[in-house]
């Protein structure tokens, strides 16, 4: 899976739930809210005050490194 700015946090939690924990990490404690799910990683890390590209590049990580 190849994770973008762009990509639904419900999609990604749905393809690998054990990515969570990058969630959780900076903040992210309402992984099952029905608005969360259906939220962009862009939006959720301007709510949160995070940045996207960092919480990008780590699930691109996990999957790159589950994919080997």
């Amino acid at each position: 899976m190849q994770i973008t700015k762009d990509t639904i946090i419900g999609d990604i939690l749905d393809a690998d739930f054990d990515v969570a924990p990058y969630f959780l990490e900076i903040g992210m404690h309402c992984l099952g809210c029905p608005a969360s799910r259906g939220e962009t990683i862009e939006e959720a890390c301007a709510v949160h005050g995070n940045d996207p590209e960092q919480l990008v590049a780590k699930l691109n990580a996990h999957f790159a490194a589950k994919a080997n």
